[in-house]
């Protein structure tokens, strides 16, 4: 019989089930800097006050999902929690899925550019072959067709005007360092801009690894001073009470950068605030009022060396004041780089788009 059958309608089952909940929880660790007792205490409080959960699956029965499935362990037994490395690779995965999530998947390898050269994706084009060509570029076919057509069959010979070359697209390999500033403004005025700037590293992290397996991807945090970061660490940054030294983020990114044996090389700044601090030997020079001239000064020549070394900055702002945008506009004018006045929710899509843009240049 054609048609519709209308039955009596029967609600699920209220609260979601453990994948559900993982989501929430994922983002809760986070919030919390990886601190897995906070994350499940503020998952109770949500759970009373949304019913998270239902009465055949409760936070109990979620908490021991979790240990069963590897993504959380017991440190001191039902007193202590941590996250495991699996429970870290799923942050990253859900931070990429959040900021990226539009991307297509597609095979693995560098960036494409507009340029030929040497590179390992075969295209349409043929040419003569030149002196330092690599033997596996040569086309053999038609090489041997050229033989014969220039030699004859009777006397076969090959000789290197009769070799024929296959092109291929030359592919840029990048090496970005990504500063997070972690002074103590980026939690100020009750605002959280140090969360979006983890998630944002967490997912650029995993498009490196999973989508560009060749580039390169180091992460400093700056604050007083300048350091490395692993991309498993990232969970557990948190902001210090610190001043912003722009100074020594960007000498310390030059530094590893120097070493990246790779054309394409940029920095990316995740900052919000104004430089406030240099370090002078074993000393620190402070000034958080206003735009200090020396500090000012120290850091763009910062900007400068970095454009006479071929590193272009991106800076990406998530602060409105006037004057600090006008700071990074001049900052970004002696660099040569770009700069982003970005809001917090947009930050992940901006990166995204730049790193993208950045790989298809190729830099002579």
């Amino acid at each position: 019989m054609i048609g519709t059958r209308f039955t009596e309608y029967v609600p699920e089952n209220s609260g979601g089930g453990f994948n559900d909940l993982l989501k929430i929880f994922l983002q809760l660790l986070t919030i919390t800097s990886g601190d897995v007792n906070e994350a499940l205490n503020w998952m109770n409080q949500l759970d009373r006050k949304y019913n998270l959960t239902n009465d055949g699956y409760g936070i109990g029965d979620f908490i021991q999902e979790l240990k069963d499935k590897n993504y959380i362990k017991e440190e001191q037994e039902g007193t202590i929690l941590s996250v495991t490395a699996k429970g870290e690779q799923a942050i990253r995965k859900q931070s990429l899925e959040e900021i990226f999530g539009k991307l297509k998947k597609s095979a693995k390898g560098n960036h494409r550019t507009q340029f030929t050269g040497t590179g390992d994706e075969l295209n349409s084009d043929r040419r003569e072959y030149y002196f330092g060509d690599s033997l596996d570029q040569i086309d053999v076919t038609d090489s041997l067709k050229n033989a014969q057509i220039n030699h004859g069959i009777d006397d076969f010979k090959l000789t290197e005007d009769d070799l024929e070359v296959e092109e291929r697209d030359f592919k840029a390999i990048t090496s970005t360092v990504l500063m997070i500033d972690i002074s103590h403004s980026m939690i100020l005025y009750g605002e959280d801009r140090i969360t979006p700037a983890k998630k944002t590293a967490m997912a650029l992290s995993e498009l490196i690894t999973n989508k560009y397996p060749k580039d390169t991807l180091d992460i400093i945090v700056f604050g007083n001073d300048a350091w490395p970061i692993e991309v498993k660490d990232l969970p557990y940054l948190q902001v210090g009470p610190y001043h912003t030294n722009t100074v020594a983020g960007i000498q310390l990114a030059m530094d590893i950068l120097r070493r990246r044996k790779t054309s394409n090389k940029q920095i990316f700044m995740v900052t919000d605030g104004k430089p406030t601090c240099l370090k002078e030997g074993v000393k620190y020079y402070k000034n958080s009022f206003g735009l200090d001239r020396k500090i000012l000064n120290k850091t763009l020549d910062q900007a400068a060396k970095c454009r006479r070394a071929g590193i272009s900055i991106t800076t990406f702002m998530i602060a409105r004041d006037p004057y600090l945008q006008q700071f990074v506009r001049e900052f970004t004018k002696t660099n040569n780089g770009r700069a982003f006045y970005s809001s917090l929710n947009g930050l992940g899509d901006y990166i995204f788009e730049d790193y993208v843009r950045n790989r298809r240049r190729r830099v002579k």
